[in-house]
């Protein structure tokens, strides 16, 4: 869902939405990803700082897609909380 507008010099302006999730970095801070846009990550060293992170990301990623004449993906909606899950693996010893 987009919302339209107009910026300082008359040029027409949509509104877009994304999901995004802020996951805590092991050396602090947070990285951020954005499940409909695929390969957008970044990070900041504190809440705030990856929030703006995350926008400035978001709009280069829609800006290069319109460049590129593409379509900007609708937001993916998370119906449920993410799981966090230890998943054990067992490998054979090198020879």
């Amino acid at each position: 869902m987009f919302k339209s507008s107009y910026n300082q010099t008359n040029h027409p302006m949509s509104e877009h939405r994304y999901t995004v999730l802020f996951e805590p970095a092991e050396e602090g801070g947070y990285v951020v990803t954005c499940p409909a846009l695929p390969g957008l990550v970044t990070e900041g060293d504190t809440y705030e700082g990856a929030h703006q992170r995350a926008v400035e990301a978001i709009e280069g990623y829609l800006e290069s897609l319109q460049k590129d004449g593409l379509p900007l993906p609708p937001d993916k909606k998370l119906s449920l909380d993410p799981v966090k899950e230890e998943i054990k693996i067992v490998l054979p010893e090198p020879a």
